[in-house]
């Protein structure tokens, strides 16, 4: 048997995907462990027993990372890598050479904004993979930015001459041993790259803790069911968003009922409202495949998990990869985009009508979602990740 140490970043979206994977390969008697600078979201979506290893690092919110809300564009990504990516890497180095003395692993298994994962085991000359958590590095994340993207690769190149092996060559960002994808072409579209050390693995499911509690029996059968979420780390953001959706949704209760995640409390409560549910948290899996419509923030978690179901989207990025991952979404027909900035009543619920209406969208929303189911998931990643193991032995 095989030992494998997931290095991933403090982000929720970032370790769910390989959760799954964890556990696929813990029952096949591998043995894992984890490297994160919050060990216990680790344990709260991996499972309280997981093998954790800490690693010194900023997390969402800490002094020093906290990104102005309006950030966009090119300044966004600058602010993600300069005062995020390269500080969380150069933070994580120690941790993570240290988990790896203490584990021994056969394979290091890193996110693909854990830099720190790739760069420790290329200097320690351990095999190593990367989970792909987003696709937007695969899809022109950086297309019309040639000074942001050179700027980049100098963070990369300063970043491996202080805790990487200075005669490496190998970008953190992309494993020369094993790429795993967690999406498929078909939704990232005619450029993703094709080589026999990448593979598109579509999203990854399993072994998910179980969810909060939702009242079930308030979802009405005879209307159509939208859920409406932007994700765990933008409730700074999303408070006129939330207010312009629920007016538009509001409008349409006759034929929608909706069910917001709201987990900063923006929204005011109705607990007895039978056309709007709003909820801190959801139980997002099971709920998705009840949906008729997802509006969303183009998170790539959020994003597959819908079309996992064949739930067409209308979505309304905000920042990092999303808009990379929207344009995914528009390309391939599975559903609509709208500016989150200024979004109103009347465009938000003219998009949801079109993806309610129109069979197209739900129809390439179906097709992605064959490809997903056809790609394995979990269980086709953890195989990739054993026989890495085995040919490396």
């Amino acid at each position: 048997m095989s030992r494998f140490l997931f290095v991933v970043p403090p982000l929720t979206g970032h370790i769910n995907p390989a959760v799954g994977v964890a556990a696929r390969l813990t029952g096949h008697g591998h043995r894992v462990a984890w490297a994160c600078a919050d060990p216990a979201r680790v344990r709260r979506l991996a499972g309280a027993d997981a093998v954790v290893f800490g690693c010194a690092g900023p997390v969402p919110g800490a002094e020093g990372a906290v990104r102005p809300p309006d950030l966009r564009g090119a300044e966004a990504l600058k602010f993600l890598w300069e005062w995020y990516l390269v500080p969380l890497a150069d933070a994580m180095a120690p941790g993570v050479s240290a988990a790896v003395t203490a584990f021994r692993p056969d394979i290091v298994v890193a996110d693909q904004q854990a830099f720190a994962g790739a760069l420790v085991a290329e200097r320690l000359g351990l095999p190593w993979a990367t989970s792909a958590t987003t696709s937007a590095e695969f899809s022109g994340a950086y297309d019309g930015l040639p000074k942001v993207a050179d700027r980049l690769r100098q963070h990369l190149a300063e970043l491996r001459a202080r805790v990487g092996d200075p005669s490496g060559t190998a970008d953190p960002r992309f494993s020369p041993h094993l790429l795993l994808a967690f999406s498929t072409p078909e939704l990232i579209g005619p450029r993703a790259p094709l080589a026999r050390h990448i593979h598109y693995v579509g999203p990854s499911l399993a072994g998910r803790p179980a969810g909060p509690g939702f009242p079930w029996e308030r979802l009405d059968h005879g209307r159509a069911k939208v859920l409406v979420t932007l994700g765990t780390a933008n409730a700074d953001v999303g408070g006129r968003f939330l207010a312009e959706t629920l007016t538009a949704l509001r409008d349409r209760a006759t034929r929608v009922q909706a069910v917001i995640a709201d987990p900063g409390g923006t929204l005011p409560a109705a607990p007895d409202d039978k056309d709007v549910l709003v909820l801190p948290s959801v139980p997002q899996l099971p709920l998705l495949e009840r949906m008729d419509a997802v509006v969303c923030h183009a998170g790539h978690n959020t994003v597959c998990e819908a079309l996992w179901y064949g739930v067409p989207l209308v979505v309304a990025p905000i920042r990092d990869d999303q808009p990379v991952v929207a344009g995914q979404v528009v390309d391939s027909g599975a559903g609509v985009r709208i500016r989150f900035g200024r979004v109103t009543a009347a465009r938000l619920g003219a998009a949801l009508d079109t993806v309610l209406h129109d069979s197209a969208h739900r129809a390439a929303a179906a097709r992605i979602s064959a490809a997903f189911r056809a790609a394995g998931g979990a269980p086709t990643a953890a195989a990739h990740l054993e026989r890495l193991a085995a040919e490396s032995r």
